[in-house]
């Protein structure tokens, strides 16, 4: 989809506008219709002409640089293989200052910091063994784009559109790393001012106490998070009985929660909330406490039920990881008792 930035002239006494597009954007005028509007405050500073191809503003954000390195954030946006399959589609070499210009034709994805750089052959052989300052510009860009595309891909926000900062915490949030965001960044989201400058030389009663912008997230978080309301029955009915019968614990509310955090393997985005089994747990056409869940994608869920013991012996024991997943949850508010 073509989209332009033009000047109008005005014709108030014909109560007509004329536009000069050029001949490069004419055919944007044979379309039975056009969508004009008010110019976006991204787009304000523009030249008139074609508007290039989105540049996602928060990529170059200097607050969220952390944010995008945090490797719970990675894990949330696809974990880092996604990331090296993103830049193995990349179509050029990004090493851009050759004095003579050349690029062999042949492109190789090469790993630095945590990142993935697209060069051809002759840069990769030329510099494999360098730490270049121009690999960390590189390397930290292409794991902002990622994330951020993958943000956009995942709340269905047009590829020509800009993810907004609130698009992105509200993302964060939907995947519990809030807490990921630097102080700046979490300042910004809750619409505080920056954080004015320590002086050198001032007095006591200036000094005016605040909250943690962190502090505040999590609060906010907690009281949405919370899944499950716990209470306590300290003579349960079925305590009484001689012969006792054990009833599966059921929420749906929780299984659904589960189901939309990420695979514990992959780090994709989860399928199902996978029924821990073995161990004494579950049984032939039966299904343990939906509790002892943890999120697994499809791929990988299948796998398990195949064959468990090989499955753990690749990604470990079910109960491990279920520890480590409900402790997780505890932690960021999914339970919490009346």
């Amino acid at each position: 989809m073509k989209r332009a930035l033009l000047k109008p002239f005005v014709q108030d006494d014909l109560g007509v506008v004329i536009f000069k597009p050029g001949k490069d954007l004419l055919p944007l005028f044979r379309q039975k219709r056009l969508l004009i509007t008010n110019v976006p405050d991204e787009l304000a500073d523009l030249p008139s002409g074609a508007i290039p191809a989105v540049s996602q503003k928060l990529v170059d954000d200097a607050r969220l640089n952390a944010f995008f390195k945090d490797s719970r954030v990675i894990i949330a946006a696809g974990g880092i293989q996604s990331l090296e399959r993103w830049v193995e589609k990349l179509t050029a070499c990004q090493w851009v200052k050759s004095a003579d210009g050349y690029h062999d034709k042949n492109l190789t994805v090469h790993p630095f910091d945590g990142s993935y750089l697209c060069l051809c052959w002759h840069h990769e052989h030329k510099f494999r063994d360098m730490a270049l300052a121009e690999f960390w510009e590189i390397g930290n860009r292409n794991r902002a784009t990622w994330v951020v595309e993958m943000i956009r891909m995942e709340l269905q926000i047009a590829s020509d559109h800009h993810v907004s900062f609130h698009e992105l915490c509200w993302w964060a949030f939907s995947k519990g790393i809030i807490d990921a965001l630097p102080d700046s960044a979490a300042r910004k989201a809750l619409g505080w001012m920056p954080k004015p400058a320590i002086k050198s030389v001032g007095r006591e009663s200036d000094i005016q106490p605040e909250f943690s912008p962190h502090e505040v997230l999590e609060e906010y978080v907690e009281q949405v998070n919370a899944i499950i309301a716990l209470s306590v029955d300290p003579e349960p009915q079925e305590s009484f009985m001689l012969r006792k019968k054990l009833k599966p614990w059921r929420n749906e509310k929780y299984t659904r929660w589960v189901k939309s955090q990420s695979c514990l393997c992959c780090g994709q985005q989860a399928d199902d909330p996978h029924h821990i089994i073995g161990h004494g747990l579950g049984g032939t056409g039966t299904k343990t406490h939906d509790l002892f869940t943890i999120p697994l994608c499809r791929k990988h869920h299948d796998e398990l039920h195949r064959d468990p013991r090989a499955w753990e012996k690749e990604y470990g024991c079910q109960i491990n990881l279920f520890f480590d997943f409900f402790n997780y949850s505890l932690g960021i508010g999914v339970f919490t008792s009346k």
